[in-house]
């Protein structure tokens, strides 16, 4: 299975599904074509959001800022979009 992806101007784009509320923040693989990912915070005042855009920076390696979630917010599953990421660099990541 893999993950839906695709690339605009130099950044990469594509769904995540959160699972707040977990005892860790980790990346734990694929759901239905999404990046599946923990979060240890509660889905509260945006708190869940930050800590996966801190996830996502820290796995891909780039800037907080380069993170954004672009829709989704208040859902658990999201498209998020990271700049400065390769779709080469995304796909060696995620395997």
């Amino acid at each position: 299975m893999t993950i839906r992806f695709g690339e605009k101007d130099g950044a990469a784009i594509f769904s995540v599904r959160v699972a707040p509320r977990a005892s860790r923040s980790e990346v734990v693989g694929i759901y239905d074509g999404a990046l599946k990912v923990r979060i240890a915070s509660q889905p509260v005042d945006g708190a869940a959001n930050a800590e996966l855009i801190r996830l996502l920076a820290k796995k891909f390696g780039v800037a907080k800022s380069d993170v954004a979630i672009v829709s989704g917010e208040t859902s658990k599953n999201k498209r998020v979009k990271i700049t400065n990421l390769s779709a080469s660099k995304f796909e060696e990541l995620t395997k």
